[in-house]
């Protein structure tokens, strides 16, 4: 089987003034590529990127300077997630041009009310697909998109274009059962989230996909399973079982971002009016980060 891959979707830095931190912006991706292994680059294409907070000519200038900072070293992946499909397709076309490898769109809510059905969910990517080149990838986040089902995630994975899934369920069941009904069967690469990540190296889907620095964490799990070495993944796999969760009371960008700045890499505030931790919360995020994989940059840079 492939490799597994580990896709991170950078936070999105903002200056004083929201506008987007370009040299924040780049630090933060030499970071993922060049200490967490990214294998592929995720650009505007998940909510903890806070892309929703910004305008068209914004989340374009977002996805064109990720391009940029990745420099080809690594695949990118652009979101284009939006409730009309002419949005997406027009976010397709621009992706291509600057030179994507796939395109990300979220199973989207349906407009005028009501859960979509699966064949709202296949007639919605099949439009896309049937206008761009670029491989789809399905997103399932249920809450800021639809709450799709076992049988219609199948659905649209049977697309031919649809190369790529992105779960961020932590319904085992579910995972398991679509590792093989989608993975293993060679419709889409199947990835999951942090938690998630070992028991799907395990069950053998392709990886899982976050933000940073959860994603460093990630790489040293998945290079102790490619090592052999069981009991050190497991251990470090554990993990997770506290960050981010016992702060996700204040969101997971909020968490992730509190993290970096206490690692070094700071990527500004919470797109107002939503607020980051406080500083409780703030000194037991570090406390439990000095028990983990970032223990050694959590405390340098303390220490500068």
């Amino acid at each position: 089987m492939p490799k597994p891959e580990l896709v991170v979707a950078p936070l999105t830095p903002f200056t004083g003034d929201l506008k987007i931190d370009a040299a924040a912006l780049k630090r933060e991706i030499d970071y993922v590529i060049e200490d967490c292994g990214a294998t592929m680059v995720v650009a505007a294409g998940v909510e903890a990127q806070e892309y929703t907070y910004l305008g068209m000519d914004e989340r374009k200038a977002l996805i064109r300077l990720t391009l940029e900072c990745v420099a080809g070293r690594c695949p990118v992946m652009v979101g284009i997630s939006h409730p009309s499909f002419k949005t997406a397709i027009e976010l397709a076309h621009y992706a291509h041009g600057l030179g994507a490898h796939a395109v990300q769109m979220l199973a989207p809510l349906r407009p005028f009310g009501g859960p979509p059905t699966e064949r709202d969910l296949v007639a919605y990517f099949e439009a896309v697909a049937r206008e761009t080149p670029l491989p789809l990838t399905l997103y399932l986040n249920a809450g800021p998109g639809a709450d799709v089902s076992i049988p219609a995630t199948i659905a649209i994975a049977n697309i031919d274009q649809v190369r790529y899934i992105k779960e961020s369920s932590r319904d085992l069941a579910r995972v398991s059962r679509l590792i093989v009904e989608v993975d293993h069967a060679g419709h889409a690469r199947y990835f999951t989230t942090m938690q998630m990540l070992l028991a799907t190296l395990e069950l053998g889907g392709s990886g899982a996909t976050m933000p940073p620095p959860g994603a460093e964490i990630a790489r040293q799990v998945i290079d102790a399973y490619l090592a052999g070495d069981y009991r050190r993944a497991a251990q470090i796999q554990l993990q997770f079982a506290l960050f981010p969760a016992r702060w996700m009371h204040r969101g997971l960008t909020a968490t992730m971002k509190t993290a970096m700045r206490l690692i070094g890499l700071p990527m500004g505030g919470m797109y107002p009016p939503y607020v980051s931790l406080d500083a409780a919360e703030t000194a037991a995020l570090a406390d439990y980060l000095k028990t983990t994989a970032l223990a050694k940059r959590l405390i340098e840079h303390a220490h500068t």
